[in-house]
């Protein structure tokens, strides 16, 4: 349908870009938190869904199922048990809600904590739907540099003097601890006990974004920031979109009660998706614990492929360091390589990539580097896209030099 009206003039400033329209997946998909199709627990979801529906079915026709509007109580009493068991996390049902992916969680707590001009502080490389929603915001961020360890901490005390000294007090500190994304690290102990610390002294609280801790191929994790906190100064969010499915958008939030009532103040969609939360209830309890450990497994095996991909096409043309879960290998190739510009020629050719800038503070340090997502494509198409991005960077920028691709790395 074409329109002759002219909205334009309607449009208030400070508007995101227009969108375009949906020309579907590249053939060679690298982006995205999509996951493995096949580790999608089917015939249990099907099964949860036909138990929940004629359990609890009718009560579809309440908002909230009657249930409030923090979320479906029993997929709360799961997640109570989870973190317990997974995080070290000690809350009750009242310290959850359920929202609708951690994306809503996001956008929930920067609602409630963020004003136009207003500072906070996350790591260097972070993601990318959290730094523009900062943009969008007016909000300044501070990039904090990460080593293989996360985000490095005398960077953080420097920058939080700095900042004190000039008058000013982060509304908080952003951190995906644990499978840090994009770079896939996991933050020790000690090094969370020093961020809570310095959360402690400068009076800043800390923002945990949890999403992706799950994946973690050693099955261990260190115990959750909010966890370890004695003074109650951190936000808690996570979601069931990387161990289970992206499309069902359920994540959650864990927060102290003054920050949570605010929250729920603003959470005006009369409820998250019922039917998700029921059958993510029911599944749950009996199979999630189980189901994760299959599902890391497929993914480490598709890591594999893209390093071996990567190291066959590449040669020492790209340097990485293996991350230790999650779905995506944060890749360094050559200076003169833009990944801007890289990223337009190889969508051309049917690959598509995260170029590093949009997930960092420091364009300049991110020019060179992009993410990669390994968790949808099969193991062949990891081969076959990784060969096409090598064409494309030969052609585009001189890299990888044809001999590059029979080195190896050690």
């Amino acid at each position: 349908m074409t329109s002759s009206f002219d909205f334009g003039p309607l449009f208030p400033a400070g508007l995101p870009a227009p969108s375009a329209r949906w020309t579907g997946l590249a053939k060679y998909s690298f982006v995205g938190g999509n996951n493995d199709s096949e580790q999608v627990p089917l015939d249990e979801l099907i099964e949860a869904a036909s138990l929940a529906l004629q359990r609890e079915g009718r009560s579809l026709a309440t908002y909230g199922l009657a249930h409030g509007p923090q979320g479906y109580v029993p997929l709360r009493e799961f997640l109570v048990t989870k973190l317990k068991r997974d995080a070290g996390i000690s809350c009750t049902v009242d310290d959850l809600m359920i929202v609708s992916g951690s994306l809503q969680a996001l956008d929930l707590v920067n609602n409630t904590l963020l004003a136009r001009g207003d500072t906070v502080i996350v790591e260097q490389e972070t993601y990318q739907g959290s730094l523009d929603r900062l943009a969008r915001l007016g909000v300044n961020a501070v990039g904090v540099p990460l080593d293989e360890h996360g985000m490095r901490m005398d960077v953080l005390a420097a920058a939080l003097a700095e900042l004190k000294n000039r008058g000013i007090r982060p509304k908080y500190i952003y951190t995906i601890p644990t499978v840090q994304n994009p770079t896939g690290t996991i933050m020790p102990e000690t090094r969370r006990a020093e961020l809570l610390r310095l959360s402690a002294e400068y009076g800043v609280p800390v923002f945990e974004d949890d999403c992706y801790s799950d994946l973690v191929w050693s099955g261990q994790r260190p115990p959750a920031i909010y966890a370890m906190s004695q003074h109650g100064g951190v936000i808690h969010i996570g979601s069931f979109s990387k161990s289970i499915a992206p499309a069902l958008r359920v994540g959650f939030i864990v927060a102290p009660w003054d920050a949570m009532s605010r929250m729920l103040a603003l959470k005006t969609d009369a409820g998250s998706g019922a039917l998700e939360q029921m059958v993510l209830g029911t599944y749950c309890v009996q199979h999630f614990a189980s189901h994760v450990p299959t599902l890391t497994k497929a993914l480490r095996g598709k890591l594999e492929t893209l390093m071996e991909a990567l190291n066959e096409q590449f040669g020492t043309a790209a340097e990485f360091e293996e991350p230790k879960g999650g779905i995506f290998l944060w890749l360094k190739l050559p200076d003169q390589v833009d990944t801007l510009k890289l990223h337009k020629a190889a969508l051309a050719a049917g690959v598509a990539i995260n170029p590093g800038p949009e997930w960092s503070t420091n364009k300049a340090y991110a020019g060179s580097r992009l993410r990669m997502c390994f968790g949808s494509p099969s193991h062949q198409q990891i081969r076959e896209g990784v060969a096409v991005l090598a064409e494309v960077c030969r052609k585009e920028f001189g890299v990888p030099a044809r001999s590059a691709n029979v080195e190896k790395r050690a």
